[in-house]
């Protein structure tokens, strides 16, 4: 199992509407990295490169210590709002209810997917992506 089928899964258990693995991951590839396909780097990417209050939040979720945490609005401001409400058509909900649901997700998802600030590093073959997956389903 790849990062991409743990994200999805993440989505299908967190947000009540998506009961579709293939549009939860279709709506991830959308909102994640696009044409690229699904990227988290490009999503970190575009935090950082905000600068200011929102840099520091995705930096507190790449290390070791606690996550700081994003508000729906802040989610929305850095990722845009078209692709939040195109994610949210995709899963059959509302552009809220997806916004206040990815901003708990995307911190965790993240968080989990890194270790010491290097994205995906810490996921070592199948016995890696298998303690990732423990992590995410507790």
């Amino acid at each position: 199992m790849d990062i991409k089928s743990l994200a999805t899964q993440l989505i299908m258990s967190k947000i009540g509407g998506a009961n579709d693995s293939g549009a939860a991951a279709s709506a991830l590839d959308d909102l994640v990295g696009g044409d690229k396909g699904f990227d988290l780097g490009d999503i970190v990417g575009q935090f950082t490169g905000s600068g200011g209050d929102l840099a520091s939040k995705a930096k507190s979720w790449l290390g070791d210590g606690s996550n700081d945490s994003i508000s729906p609005a802040q989610l929305q401001d850095a990722i845009g709002g078209d692709k939040i409400e195109a994610f949210a058509a995709k899963l059959g909900i509302g552009k809220e209810e997806a916004s206040s649901s990815l901003s708990q997700i995307l911190p965790e998802l993240i968080d989990k997917s890194s270790q010491g600030g290097n994205l995906l590093d810490s996921v070592g073959g199948a016995k890696g992506l298998a303690g990732l997956a423990s992590k995410f389903f507790k």
